[in-house]
């Protein structure tokens, strides 16, 4: 399933997944997987590419946690080290902190944020 599928077409397939056994796989782009769907007929989610913001991902990963789930639900991100994508991880936990810090109020977090970070973060050239 991806963005480009009408709303008729996403509901068609999320049925079929969840009430067809013989459908055994799903495949979401993370945006398309990120609101108003429930898949709790999943019980396993690959994350092949991670998203910068980590509020998106955990978007997409509660589409399983909804009402109704009755399983344990096991979640495995894949990154390559040396990649973009560990890059992206590195900048979704320090812009958590930032969240941590100033909306949470959390110390600590501000705490292990460098002026480095900080400047990556709010510079235009990212």
């Amino acid at each position: 399933m991806d963005g480009r599928m009408s709303r008729k077409a996403r509901d068609r397939i999320i049925d079929a997944f969840t009430h067809d056994a013989s459908i055994t796989a799903f495949l979401i782009s993370l945006k398309a997987g990120g609101v108003a769907i429930n898949l709790t007929a999943a019980s396993r989610i690959f994350l092949l590419d991670p998203w910068w913001s980590a509020a998106a991902e955990a978007q997409a990963l509660d589409r399983t946690h909804r009402l109704g789930q009755r399983r344990p639900i096991t979640a495995v991100r894949f990154v390559m080290a040396g990649t973009v994508e560990e890059r992206v991880l590195a900048l979704q936990e320090k812009k958590s902190l930032v969240f941590e810090a100033t909306v949470g109020r959390d110390q600590a977090a501000m705490s292990r944020l460098t002026e480095e970070d900080m400047k990556f973060l709010f510079s235009s050239r990212g």
